[in-house]
């Protein structure tokens, strides 16, 4: 008895085969459409912050937890308005805001500038990278003490240990993609003369897009992560304060105000790149 080399399926059932196996690509295509609309990964974002916010209700409530350890949902919102009528919690927002967003863009910049040097040239990855490796291990409060013996307690001090902190998401990132980009591409495009920054642009720039979208948005996430040690420097304004200062008077509504408040700048900022990151995508990959 010999076996066939192969199964032969009949052709009526084949045709079924076929059937079946189109059906179920078509669902999982239709499923992912589903899942990709903007107003269901919204409304689907918010489904655990919403069971977050009825959990904490019904414990501070029902008395499970004390009012003084864990204020209710409406306290902490009242809290937000008493600070909104007086002017302060916008101007606490406003000063945060500004100093994210000038210690981003300064440590991006020079992160990605180091990166170029690192990535794209042998002596710059000998020369710098141990140096920025050992760095990058130095707590972000260990820079407080230096910062405020150089600049004082101004804000150049918060923007700089802001800025340190989203330089190094940047610069690991995109180094690291530029030491990975294939290089069969770059010999292709020097067998079409391509050199230097003609070079970079048509080619290395390409490859390395998603990886500098992904290393903008950690840093952006770092530095509201810095934001509130750059605020322990003799600060006056700013969420870092406000959280700081409601520890210190016993507050704990607009401590947890400072909180929501972190979390959904920080989601709103996120967001914004996202945006930037789909536009990039399409414009260049």
């Amino acid at each position: 008895m010999t076996i066939p080399d192969r199964l032969i399926v009949p052709a009526d059932s084949q045709d079924t085969l076929d059937f079946a196996t189109g059906n179920l690509a078509s669902s999982e295509s239709a499923s992912r459409r589903t899942w990709d609309r903007p107003a269901v990964r919204i409304l689907g974002g918010l489904l655990l912050p919403a069971v977050i916010l009825l959990v904490w209700q019904l414990a501070t409530t029902s008395g499970l937890v004390e009012s003084y350890r864990l204020p209710t949902p409406a306290s902490v919102y009242q809290a937000g308005v008493e600070l909104a009528e007086s002017g302060q919690l916008w101007t606490h927002i406003a000063i945060s805001v500004q100093r994210v967003l000038l210690g981003f863009a300064i440590g991006s910049v020079i992160g990605l500038a180091a990166a170029g040097i690192v990535g794209l040239s042998r002596w710059g990855d000998v020369l710098l990278s141990p140096t920025l490796a050992a760095a990058r291990a130095v707590p972000s409060l260990a820079w407080v003490p230096l910062l405020i013996l150089w600049m004082q307690i101004g804000e150049e001090s918060k923007v700089t240990l802001i800025a340190i902190g989203a330089f190094f998401p940047v610069y690991t990132t995109v180094a690291s993609a530029l030491r990975h980009v294939d290089p069969h591409l770059v010999e292709a495009g020097r067998s079409f003369s391509l050199r230097g920054w003609s070079l970079f642009r048509t080619v290395q720039l390409p490859a390395v897009v998603p990886s500098v979208v992904s290393g903008l948005r950690l840093a952006l996430a770092q530095a509201w992560l810095f934001l509130v040690a750059a605020e322990l420097i003799a600060s006056s304004m700013g969420l870092g304060f406000l959280l700081t200062d409601s520890q210190s008077t016993g507050r704990i509504d607009r401590i947890l105000l400072s909180i929501v408040l972190l979390a959904l700048l920080g989601t709103l900022t996120s967001g914004i790149l996202a945006l930037l990151e789909k536009y990039l995508l399409r414009r260049w990959v």
